[in-house]
């Protein structure tokens, strides 16, 4: 569930004195037409001042969703207990919303950690899977639809959010080899398009958490983004990496603080600095007075105090062509009547078409307690009163990351022997065999190591394990796997040589055993 949101603001509008850029300009009229030629463009994304464009330069735009889950115990997005993965993606793309947000907590990771509560009926090829063989399935199928797909480092482990982007259970080497095995994994899938590098860093009351531009480098954010940042890029130099805000910046004017991740007023000061630049996306957290009475609500100016707001905390960044925003998570109730107008005026503030600023919504699932979702309780029938807002904004997918088609059927089959074992270790070998007829192109063998092995050295194949997962890589040498053909793979592994292996699958397939 959504993370509660800061429960203090340092300093509040009493008095205070906004520095505000004009309220935004009305968007130039754009066909709908022309808004789903540009869909979300052709390869992967870079920037152009504040103006995200794809591969041949195109603008381009995020009209998402969060769909959360992965980061909770479930280990999982939410709702597979009761829907296939596959109708809810093409629900989110038939309502418009053409980028997800993925989150997922490092913990996921962890060997022996298993999906649960994902309805073996509804979705039965999801039976078996590690959690990230999940994420592989869904994101192949979004991508099928058109869509592209964003990773959320929501927490490091399932219980709940973290102030900074590591704990004592899960360091910084662990945030970091963990991006890098994800940059790596998804290198060359272009329906993922970006690393949203830890979700809603803030300090913590009376003393301790997240900063932006203090210099400490175990609690400067805007100092680890860049060390996060740049270790995507090496691993994966196509990447958007996306950097949170704050909550708090007391340099930067009033209103100091505001919610958890949603203060960007230090990036004007201390930028984040990325081995490419044009591979940044600041992303901004904004909610509703139904999550937390923030003073503004209260403005009797309201609402006519809030671009002045919002230019403060991130619009400046766009307005100004410093870099593009994202608004990563904003949601409500409605509840309160003054919600309306606040996702009302957001809407407008963000704007229309390609040039306006991406936004991916809190979120798809209705069981956010402070926000509900797109979805009503029942996990299937849409919150008319939220969509009617939002559908004016939404440019739906079309072509873009992945294929609009069904890519050629894969189809492939494992077997999997024990050739020696002994105390404390074992050598194995994988034979892979392409059932299909339709080569398999650099392909990557997955599966989930029993728990205690550790895979420590493979031939035939880079043969890698992180966590619970093993993936065996095709060697440069010979890169695919013709129809009919077969590969063998021989690793090392130190614990025991039973139970085998498991959810051995080529990219989002399913191999037979």
């Amino acid at each position: 569930m959504k993370r509660l949101l800061a429960l203090a603001v340092a300093a509040l509008v009493g008095g205070a004195v906004l520095t505000a850029s004009p309220a935004t300009a009305a968007p130039q009229a754009t066909t709908q037409a022309a808004v789903q030629a540009a869909g979300t463009g052709t390869g992967y994304w870079h920037s152009s001042g504040s103006q995200l464009v794809d591969a041949t330069g195109a603008p381009v735009r995020m009209t998402g969703v969060n769909w959360f889950g992965a980061e909770t115990g479930n280990y999982s997005p939410h709702g597979l207990w009761s829907r296939n993965y596959k109708d809810m993606l093409d629900q989110m793309a038939s309502l418009g919303y053409n980028t997800l947000r993925l989150p997922y907590s490092n913990q996921l990771f962890d060997p022996g950690v298993k999906p649960n509560s994902i309805d073996a009926v509804q979705n039965p090829d999801l039976q078996g899977l590690s959690g990230l063989q999940v994420l592989d399935k869904i994101i192949g199928y979004a991508g099928t639809k058109g869509m592209r797909v964003i990773l959320d480092q929501h927490r490091p482990d399932s219980g709940a959010q973290s102030a900074l982007w590591y704990t004592s259970a899960y360091p910084e080497s662990r945030w970091l080899s963990d991006w890098t095995m994800l940059a790596q994994h998804y290198k060359g899938n272009t329906t993922v398009i970006g690393a949203d590098l830890h979700n809603e860093p803030h300090s913590i009351q009376g003393g301790g958490g997240a900063c932006w531009g203090c210099g400490d480098t175990a609690t400067d954010w805007r100092l680890a983004a860049e060390r996060g940042g740049n270790a995507v890029l090496a691993a994966n130099p196509d990447w958007l990496v996306i950097v949170e805000g704050v909550d708090c910046v007391s340099v930067t004017g009033d209103p100091q603080c505001g919610w958890w991740g949603g203060n960007l007023s230090g990036a004007r000061q201390f930028p984040v600095r990325l081995s490419k630049a044009d591979k940044l996306v600041y992303s901004a957290h904004e909610y509703a007075t139904s999550v937390f009475a923030q003073p503004w609500f209260s403005d009797p100016a309201f609402p006519a105090n809030l671009p002045a707001l919002w230019d403060h905390f991130f619009g400046y960044l766009q307005k100004q062509n410093i870099a593009p925003v994202l608004l990563g998570e904003f949601g409500t109730t409605l509840a309160d009547p003054r919600d309306k107008v606040w996702l009302q005026e957001l809407m407008k503030y963000a704007g229309t078409g390609t040039t306006g600023m991406s936004f991916t919504y809190w979120s798809w699932n209705p069981n956010s307690g402070d926000t509900g979702g797109i979805l009503n309780d029942d996990w299937t029938t849409v919150n008319q009163a939220k969509q009617a807002i939002l559908q004016p904004y939404l440019i739906p997918p079309v072509g873009g990351g992945g294929t609009t088609d069904p890519p050629p059927a894969v189809s492939c089959a494992v077997t999997y022997h024990v050739d020696n074992a002994w105390q404390g270790g074992f050598v194995a070998s994988v034979t892979l065999k392409n059932t299909g007829t339709t080569p398999l192109k650099a392909w990557s063998l997955g599966w989930t190591a029993a728990s205690g092995t550790q895979i420590t050295g493979g031939w035939g194949a880079t043969v890698t394990q992180s966590g619970a997962q093993a993936t065996a890589k095709a060697p440069t040498w010979a890169p695919d796997l013709a129809g009919g053909a077969s590969t063998s793979i021989g690793f090392q592994a130190t614990g025991a040589s039973t139970p085998n292996p498991s959810g051995f699958a080529v990219g989002a397939t399913a191999c037979t055993t």
